[in-house]
């Protein structure tokens, strides 16, 4: 599986956690969020994707910041339609559709997305749009009737790591392309601890 790092602002902050090679990084551009970035991003390695997170953002909004910021994919945490996702397939970059999950979840909602995105991303429904903290039943997922790869996200930290392990192995996790990680790696808003990802990977 590979690793997406969310929720990045700081710059000294996103070279230190560029060195530990995630597969993505991501950068939040919602305003609600406490980890908004409002400034320019660094320029990472080419190993290394640049995600854009947005909420119901609006076309030229989203064009805007791929041009800015050099971003590779885009991650749409919102009400964005399949005809809005398909719009943004033509910008040549990764779509990855979020869709949130709490004890159960009807997997009909995804069919119109099949075609409009390269990934869905499964999160923790709370009160955020995302970074809630906690985790889902990720047994849900056992039902996946899709095989378009998906990120699994929602409170992953240092302690499912066990859980992980037994994730790996399940029917569940056959099409799980990566995990999003975030706030169980920060010390501040937007600001994550390089040691406790570098061993997150390690024993991953």
């Amino acid at each position: 599986m590979k690793l997406k790092v969310c929720g990045m602002r700081h710059e000294d902050n996103i070279r230190e956690i560029a060195s530990v090679q995630p597969d993505y990084m991501g950068f939040i551009f919602f305003e609600g969020s406490s980890r908004h970035v409002s400034q320019p991003t660094p320029t990472l390695s080419p190993s290394i994707k640049k995600v854009g997170v947005f909420v119901n953002a609006s076309y030229d909004t989203i064009v805007e910041k791929i041009n800015t910021h050099n971003l590779q994919a885009v991650q749409l945490h919102g009400e964005e339609t399949p005809e809005f996702c398909k719009s943004l397939q033509g910008l040549n970059i990764e779509i990855i559709k979020v869709f949130s999950i709490k004890n159960e979840f009807d997997f009909e909602t995804l069919t119109p997305y099949e075609t409009a995105c390269d990934f869905y991303l499964f999160d923790t429904k709370g009160p955020l749009a995302g970074g809630n903290g906690y985790s889902f039943d990720w047994s849900v997922l056992e039902n996946y009737p899709s095989k378009k790869p998906y990120f699994l996200s929602g409170g992953i930290g240092l302690e499912n790591l066990d859980q992980l392990q037994e994730f790996k192995t399940s029917v569940a996790a056959t099409y799980c392309h990566a995990l999003d990680v975030n706030s169980k790696f920060e010390v501040a808003a937007a600001k994550k601890n390089k040691e406790s990802l570098e061993k997150f990977k390690y024993l991953l």
